[in-house]
């Protein structure tokens, strides 16, 4: 069975022991003791110890690093599919099956958005102190947009739903020219 949780502290610990070693990932990931917490308190826990423990700068690389690749494959080949019937961003984030996957592209930037939280660890949550968690949803993006475009992509995380925001949206910027 598909269990969110448990790929999710696989995740986080792998991507904390990468920056830090086992120690500190098991902290992070269980805190002092391992215990029966519920999907919203253990991701405001768990977020709590990762930016008590590290810099922003390595929180975000450690985060971008925990996204689980759901639904990638399905993903990826609406991007591809996209590409193929444009010959530039404007007309590959414009057309309407793109508009409805929540692309856009307005004053030469590349926005993916979505009107609801697609992450299932937050279903519970009604609101994250910051944007810690949603930092996954940046990785998960790059790594997407990275393979759809054949060039490395920063993304940048603009509004978060559970931050309070009216939507989660993110700023694709390729940093090489996209072959269409």
């Amino acid at each position: 069975m598909f269990d969110i949780r448990k790929i999710q502290e696989q995740v986080i610990y792998q991507a904390v022991k990468a920056q830090s070693n086992e120690e500190t990932a098991r902290y992070i990931v269980h805190g002092r003791t391992e215990n029966n917490e519920d999907n919203p308190t253990w991701v405001k826990n768990t977020m709590k110890r990762l930016t008590g423990r590290f810099n922003p700068a390595t929180v975000k690389t450690i985060r971008m690093n925990c996204q689980c690749g759901y639904g990638m494959d399905e993903k990826l080949a609406l991007l591809k599919e996209l590409m193929a019937g444009a010959s530039n961003l404007d007309e590959f984030a414009n057309s309407p099956k793109a508009q409805a996957a929540g692309l856009s592209y307005q004053n030469n930037h590349l926005y993916l958005q979505f009107p609801f939280c697609p992450c299932p660890m937050l279903a519970g949550v009604d609101r994250l102190d910051d944007l810690t968690w949603c930092q996954c949803t940046t990785g998960y993006s790059k790594v997407l947009f990275e393979k759809a475009f054949g060039c490395e992509v920063d993304v940048e995380l603009l509004k978060s739903i559970k931050a309070g925001d009216n939507c989660c949206l993110m700023e694709i910027v390729p940093i090489q020219p996209v072959r269409f």
